[in-house]
């Protein structure tokens, strides 16, 4: 009977894998073979970490369940905020506006239209602590989704901190402040490439004295995926990316067992369940052995590799989106059986808007109904040893080790990107999928196949337009009643940091403690640094 299995296996006509992996009808103890799957899969806890990171995993402590949210103004993500503490959540997620995350004000004629509408406009120091209000940021841990001017938010966050009375080395939670991955997939950047490097591993230094129990880095596949590539592809330059700020931070002299145990990673929960599951094992596994291999790192939490997941947004339909919170489950169930540290769940409406309450609470109650009554966090790593996910997560790992090669030869991530390479690769999945789907390759319920004549709408989340108004002139009253002195000074050590070399960070906490903005802020440092000009690939 196998033996027939394994000739019809043989035939074109198999299935694939999103990273177009064949998949056989059957495995068996043979596709295990050709390696020592003791060591390869090993324990929980241990080297390499195929398992997960944690001896005991989610019997020891669940994954924080965090909700990514903002939205308007400080006040009204507040309100978001603290309606997700009440309902569950164990960690806040910060989604900043565009105008924010390019490192522009309100005020600015380029964000005209754009406050508020993607995430919560921050300015000030003023506009953190209204974010805040009410939530103790000694007890809760929080991640901010904010890259190019990552080192202005952080620098709120924890002037914010010291007001409310924090020790601030206590503080726990992440920045993305994953740039690479900006000029790779999603557009948020704002200087060139070795400057924004530089800017990180000034954080690094900085964060490792004063703040030590912070992540200060999210490295993002996310975004990647989200784009189009596929999980072999997620896993590769996502680590490529790794290596990259790894190496970057080694070069400013940083010791690697300093800074790395607090080196975090962002990946998608996708689709393609047990493809997704062997992804983050294998994820796990590669990070280990480059930490420990090529970097030769000393301490074991240097060779963990820790994640945060969420949801494919990219995998929601604005056609019967009720579908969505099926999507959803069966994601945050892979993440889970995947060991993840951290989850966010989409809400089933955000093909359409930012998500309301009642879609963020059913998002929330999905992973509680996994956490709860699924009986998944039982046990460690429930599907170890199943012949097909240890030679899929084989599988994974070898082609995001060939792409790592080809990365190597054009002289790392940072040549790969400038030359295009990563975007192209990127790019060409994406429309191959594309294709795929037009052709009902492959099928999207709902969308290309059992659809329906007419759907009933649903309630939407809508930003209230007075909102950009308002935030405008609260602004403009900071700028009025700021000392102008301290506020001019602080600006002018930025600059001379910058030019200079000197760590950024210490001038930009002082900077925000004095009422800068982040435009402000930005601002400086294009002066000096410029702004980045996208590559174009064809």
């Amino acid at each position: 009977m196998i033996d027939k299995l394994k000739t019809a296996n043989s035939e074109p006509a198999d299935p694939q894998t999103s990273s177009h992996i064949p998949v056989r009808a059957l495995y068996t103890p043979a596709d295990l073979k050709g390696g020592d799957t003791e060591t390869s899969i090993g324990y929980p806890g241990e080297f390499p970490y195929t398992r997960g990171v944690q001896a005991t995993m989610y019997r020891g402590r669940l994954w924080t369940m965090r909700q990514y949210a903002g939205m308007g103004d400080a006040e009204e993500s507040n309100k978001r905020y603290k309606y997700l503490l009440a309902h569950g959540n164990t960690g806040l997620s910060v989604a900043f506006d565009l105008p924010t995350q390019i490192g522009l004000d309100s005020d600015n004629s380029l964000a005209t239209g754009e406050v508020g509408k993607v995430g919560v406009a921050v300015d000030s120091i003023e506009d953190m602590q209204r974010l805040f209000e009410g939530i103790d940021l000694a007890k809760i841990s929080t991640s901010m989704t904010i890259n190019a001017t990552c080192s202005i938010l952080l620098a709120l966050y924890v002037a914010v901190a010291r007001r409310q009375g924090a020790d601030i080395r206590r503080l726990s939670g992440t920045v993305q402040n994953d740039v690479l991955k900006e000029y790779i997939a999603r557009g948020t950047y704002i200087y060139p490439i070795r400057e924004a490097m530089r800017i990180i591993t000034d954080m690094f230094a900085w964060t490792n004295e004063h703040v030590p129990e912070w992540n200060t880095i999210s490295i993002s596949g996310y975004h990647m995926r989200e784009a189009g590539s596929t999980a072999v592809q997620e896993v590769a330059f996502t680590l490529g990316n790794g290596i990259a700020y790894v190496q970057a931070a080694i070069n400013t002299g940083l010791d690697v067992d300093h800074f790395a145990p607090r080196i975090s990673f962002f990946f998608n929960a996708h689709n393609n369940f047990l493809e997704e599951v062997a992804k983050f094992r294998a994820a796990r596994r590669m990070w280990a052995g480059i930490m420990r291999e090529h970097f030769k790192a000393k301490n074991p939490r240097s060779w963990m590799l820790r994640f945060h997941s969420q949801t494919a947004g990219s995998t929601l339909t604005a056609q019967q989106p009720e579908n969505n919170i099926v999507r959803t489950a069966i994601q945050a169930l892979a993440a889970v059986l995947g060991g993840t540290q951290s989850l966010h769940t989409n809400g089933y409406d955000e093909a359409l808007a930012l998500p309301t309450e009642q879609a963020a609470r059913i998002a929330l109650r999905t992973q509680q109904i996994v956490a709860y009554e699924s009986g998944v966090p039982q046990t460690v790593d429930p599907l170890a040893g199943s012949y097909y996910i240890e030679a899929l997560t084989t599988e994974i790992e070898r082609g995001a080790a060939d792409y790592l090669q080809k990365i190597e030869a054009f002289g790392g991530m940072l040549k790969a990107i400038e030359r295009g390479y990563v975007q192209q690769e990127i790019q060409n999945a994406a429309y191959e999928f594309q294709q795929q789907v037009d052709r009902e390759e492959a099928v999207v319920v709902g969308v290309n196949r059992f659809s329906v004549e007419e759907e009933k709408p649903i309630p939407i989340q809508s930003i209230d337009e007075s909102l950009e108004r308002k935030q405008i002139e609260r602004l403009r009253a900071l700028r009025a009643r700021r000392e102008a002195r301290a506020w001019k000074d602080s600006l002018r050590q930025i600059e001379e940091a910058a030019r200079s070399g000197a760590n950024l960070m210490p001038h930009i906490m002082a900077a925000v403690d004095a009422c800068a903005t982040v435009g402000e802020i930005s601002d400086t440092l294009r002066k000096v640094f410029g702004e980045y000009k996208e590559a174009v690939v064809v």
